[in-house]
């Protein structure tokens, strides 16, 4: 059977593992069909394709793009992307200038908290492209302020803590747009990770199809079997396609490991059956 992850991260956003070591490891954990997909950019999917040239892996160029929904940040997946599509990259330029931007906030805010030296401390950690919260949480563990990336999530970078700047990211429409246009495939990530009731769940459904969108990932790392039954149900009630994905980050994350997650459940139409 083919194993398909179609949502993990590299050092080209906020993975551990550059794009040639991540492939190294999707070979080595007998993944198939991996899909890159990396916050707001796709600066790593060249660099992955040419290293799995001489493997028996399959490299699927995707992103991740960051969308602003009522007062909810969403991520939406796109699969079998052109990088070099115009419409797309002018999009996640601008998303990339609005983290820019975020992270000069979130150290100034750090600053006046009594943490000095962040916005240095967390470039150490992050690519040329992208600087993240958790380049932050890494210089925060690293420099005694937290125990643990989680810790500095809770104590840091939530709503009233030091380190808190809000999301203003791109709209639903705008995401699922820019991925069309490129000849991709938009799918919600992760939606059983979002602090929604089902009746705002299956809004975001509904407005996401009619804006185009393909499918939703309805098996993802850390998540229970009774909400892969719900999100396989949502896959059929909303006719979408289903898809797979570890959205692995690090080596660190011993529970969250390369094509190591549950497969489909039957009854959904895997979004791999199109291409």
């Amino acid at each position: 059977m083919t194993c398909y992850d179609l949502h993990c991260h590299s050092t080209a956003s906020d993975g551990s593992l550059s794009p040639e070591s991540l492939i190294a490891r999707a070979v080595e954990q007998g993944v198939d069909v991996l899909a890159l997909t990396d916050h707001d950019g796709t600066e790593g999917i060249a660099q992955a394709q040419q290293a799995a040239l001489n493997t028996t892996l399959s490299v699927i160029p995707g992103v991740e793009i960051s969308v602003t929904w009522g007062s909810n940040t969403v991520h939406i997946i796109g699969l079998n992307v052109d990088k070099n599509n115009v419409e797309l990259e002018q999009g996640l330029k601008e998303i990339r200038h609005y983290r820019q931007q975020r992270a000069e906030k979130i150290a100034e805010r750090l600053e006046k908290s009594g943490i000095s030296g962040a916005y240095e401390g967390a470039s150490q950690y992050a690519s040329p492209v992208m600087l993240g919260r958790v380049h932050f949480a890494k210089f925060l563990v690293e420099a005694g302020h937290a125990k643990s990336i989680n810790d500095v999530f809770k104590r840091f970078m939530v709503r009233n803590k030091p380190g808190y700047v809000s999301g203003e990211w791109a709209s639903l429409e705008q995401a699922v747009t820019w991925i069309n246009q490129a000849g991709g495939q938009a799918v919600i990530a992760h939606p059983a990770r979002y602090k929604m009731t089902a009746t705002k769940l299956k809004r975001l459904i509904a407005e996401f199809k009619t804006h185009g969108g393909a499918g939703i990932e309805v098996v993802s790392g850390r998540q229970h079997p009774e909400e892969i039954k719900t999100l396989a149900k949502l896959a059929n009630d909303f006719e979408l396609l289903a898809s797979r994905g570890s959205d692995f980050h690090s080596p660190d994350n011993a529970w969250v490991e390369l094509g190591r997650i549950p497969e489909l459940p039957k009854g959904v139409t895997p979004i791999w059956q199109t291409w």
